[in-house]
């Protein structure tokens, strides 16, 4: 027999980021929630996140496979 009301209850909250944008979404937390970033001024998902390739990292990588691959 399946145990009964062992599940939080599942609330329509409000979440407020600190650039201004807010949206509704559905939590087990009760109230709302503040937040520093989100989705909206994130740089992953806003396309300005820059990638940087300190001291050459990828060449460096594949200098050191060629070698295993010339090797074979």
């Amino acid at each position: 027999m399946p145990k009964q009301n062992i599940h939080p209850n599942y609330n329509e909250i409000h979440v407020k980021c600190a650039c201004g944008n807010d949206f509704t979404t559905r939590s087990t937390h009760r109230g709302d929630i503040h937040v520093e970033i989100c989705s909206a001024c994130h740089p992953f998902f806003t396309g300005k996140q820059k990638l940087i390739d300190t001291a050459g990292r990828v060449e460096r990588f594949r200098r050191k496979y060629a070698k295993v691959e010339a090797a074979k």
